[in-house]
């Protein structure tokens, strides 16, 4: 080893990488990168398959933002279609929750199918009585039909039924939309050559008059679920057990106004979802000042987020155009709904 001025000298090896070595290092990281993005997908497919929450967050509504003791919001909005969906998710989330005390189900629906608006009914009732929880109803600016159906969940406890004052509600009564074409088919010279098995599977058919046998048996259909329609009513609204006669005379389809409701006994009291709470609070014998009241929101997957931006583009409102929607209406179908031309166009489904 050479010495200058008293100092070793350093000898410095430079490497130089080759085309290929540089290519098998990105190969490597490559590599690397891809391992770790399926790490993290298999990850959040396990998140997602021992997710009992079905995308469910609670969030917070109002009074003391760090009690224990909790009033939850369950919220029926929009055309109640099948059922098992944010509704169901919310119930399960309540059930779920230890801390959850009492229950307002905030109603503001024009109805939906009969199915739908039963099961929620089933699982709100089963709500309250498994874990014991005094539930009351908060109406909106609609609880018609299937809404006012699945209001019914609260029993027969007094004063736990509050509509706000411009609230609809009633329109007790079942229908299966159908509409005739027939005529406007043989104005213009066009047949329907539909095959079936039997010629009472296509007695809804559009294209064809009803006969009066058919007639017939589609309103004995109705008639048993009009029936147990009216056995829900008296669930909830005791007054009626005493006196059906009362509720027939109200049981025909009509709406009415707050006033007109509470006149008929249908509903308790004029009142804002506060004023729910209030009585929710008091039934569960809690401190209002040791109390927190929470509601539920869904969480948009990526693909969902992306239909909510692109359904917004279409028209200010967020009205759109829903495919399966149509095919609903054109499903013969029972309705607990306040209209005759059921989610053509929507905004948000209470399924």
């Amino acid at each position: 080893m050479s010495m200058v001025s008293g100092y070793p000298q350093q000898t410095v090896i430079v490497y130089t990488q080759t085309a290929w070595s540089r290519f098998w290092n990105w190969i490597g990281w490559l590599g690397f990168i891809f391992c770790g993005m399926a790490l993290i997908a298999q990850l959040v497919l396990w998140a997602e398959y021992y997710d009992t929450t079905n995308g469910i967050e609670e969030k917070y509504h109002s009074l003391d933002k760090t009690a224990d003791d909790k009033v939850a919001v369950i919220s029926v909005s929009g055309v109640i279609v099948e059922g098992d969906g944010f509704v169901k998710h919310q119930i399960d989330k309540v059930r779920n929750d230890k801390h959850v005390k009492a229950v307002v189900v905030r109603v503001d629906s024009p109805g939906g199918t009969v199915t739908g608006s039963d099961f929620i009914f089933h699982h709100l009732k089963k709500l309250r009585d498994e874990k014991s929880l005094p539930m009351v109803v908060s109406m909106g600016g609609m609880a018609a039909s299937g809404g006012y159906y699945v209001s019914m969940a609260v029993g027969d406890k007094e004063n736990t039924i509050f509509a706000e004052p411009t609230c609809t509600t009633g329109s007790i009564g079942v229908m299966i939309p159908h509409y005739d074409f027939s005529g406007l088919m043989a104005r213009f010279d066009i047949k329907d050559d539909s095959l079936a098995t039997h010629e009472r599977k296509l007695m809804l058919s559009m294209t064809r008059k009803m006969s009066d046998e058919d007639r017939k048996l589609i309103k004995a259909h109705i008639d048993d679920m009009f029936t147990r329609f009216k056995d829900i009513v008296k669930e909830g609204r005791p007054f009626f057990k005493n006196d059906p006669a009362a509720l027939d005379k109200l049981a025909t389809g009509e709406i009415f106004t707050t006033t007109q409701a509470i006149e008929n006994k249908l509903i308790d009291k004029v009142g804002f979802v506060e004023d729910a709470i209030d009585r929710a609070i008091e039934l569960a014998n809690l401190d209002k000042s040791k109390t927190r009241v929470v509601k539920y929101k869904r969480q948009l997957t990526l693909f969902e987020g992306l239909s909510t931006a692109e359904a917004r583009h279409i028209g200010s409102s967020g009205a759109h155009f829903d495919l399966a929607d149509l095919m609903d209406m054109s499903t013969p179908r029972a309705w607990y709904l306040t209209t005759m031309l059921p989610a053509i166009v929507s905004t948000h489904r209470a399924d």
